[in-house]
């Protein structure tokens, strides 16, 4: 398996088939494919929600310390970058061309 290299200058948007969206049973944010369902939690959700092909790493990871007044934004910012990698991984999320 490569090594995947998130960087910040990047711009990712969800990968079809899957399609992400909020789902009222599941009071969750999900991504849906044909075969079945990822149920996100709480930040998952938020961070695939800026995964929107418009905004960089940076500014999603900015908004998201700024939402949550983070003092330490190094935690926010490797915890943010691990899970792109791990999205990445599972084809849920590719860079936008």
């Amino acid at each position: 398996m490569k090594d995947i290299s998130i960087r910040t200058q990047d711009i990712y948007e969800i990968r079809p088939p899957f399609m992400f969206r909020w789902e009222e049973s599941q009071q969750a944010h999900v991504l849906l494919y044909p075969e079945g369902i990822v149920k996100l939690n709480e930040t998952g959700g938020q961070i695939l929600d800026l995964c929107d092909g418009q905004t960089s790493v940076e500014t999603l990871i900015e908004k998201l310390a700024v939402k949550y007044c983070a003092s330490d934004r190094t935690a926010v910012r490797n915890g943010i970058l691990n899970f792109l990698e791990v999205s990445h991984g599972k084809g849920w999320i590719r860079t936008k061309a």
